[in-house]
């Protein structure tokens, strides 16, 4: 149950996060407006931010005297979610900008030549970066699946329900359970090592 909890929530939050990442590192990367350089800057901020921060604004998000506290989503799995998401983003939408940037930008202007509109060449584009946009989205699930702070804060460590892989090596390390966390921390270090694999496999198609 706990692998699948791990599983299971860092799934939901980077699909969430590639849907929220990726239009938004291709906008940025594609286009030039006022403000850009203002929202790379919080871009890059935000994935500095502390997974203590990040779990205590939600946490006062979520609880009973904050704003949807009325719907129940604290210590359960959709709140770790929401938070995973939020740490997620910014790694998403980095990686996907960076990967725009060093493209070749003559894909773009050739397509609009050829009477493309800017959004089906922005589709053609991101196709042609598809292993950049597919390793942000890694490097995103990565990032969430051995996240312990807002699992933490924002799951409440409950057996059966929101306990993940992260947290239960965290509590049986603290009960003295040394073998058991090193287990649970082979799998956690399986997992990242069979997407890696298959990123890899994909890149050779």
């Amino acid at each position: 149950m706990t692998i699948w909890t791990s599983l299971y929530t860092s799934s939901c939050a980077i699909v969430i996060a590639a849907l929220l990442g990726i239009p938004l590192g291709m906008l940025l990367g594609v286009n030039r407006f006022g403000g850009r350089r203002v929202m790379i800057t919080l871009l890059n901020t935000l994935m500095a931010l502390p997974t203590v921060v990040v779990g205590l604004v939600l946490f006062g998000l979520f609880s009973r005297q904050g704003p949807v506290g009325s719907l129940g989503l604290l210590f359960t799995p959709w709140a770790m979610i929401a938070g995973q998401t939020v740490l997620a983003t910014p790694i998403v939408a980095n990686y996907v900008l960076a990967t725009v940037s060093g493209s070749d930008q003559r894909i773009m202007d050739t397509a609009l030549t050829l009477g493309a509109t800017r959004f089906q060449a922005s589709v053609l584009l991101m196709k042609e970066v598809r292993f950049g946009v597919m390793a942000a989205v890694i490097a995103g699930f990565g990032r969430v699946i051995g996240e312990v702070g807002v699992a933490m804060m924002l799951g409440g460590n409950i057996r059966g329900s929101t306990r993940t892989m992260t947290t239960a090596i965290a509590l049986e390390t603290s009960k003295g359970e040394f073998a058991f966390g090193l287990a649970l921390g082979i799998v956690l270090l399986s997992v990242a090592l069979i997407v890696n694999l298959f990123l890899n496999l994909l890149q050779q198609r």
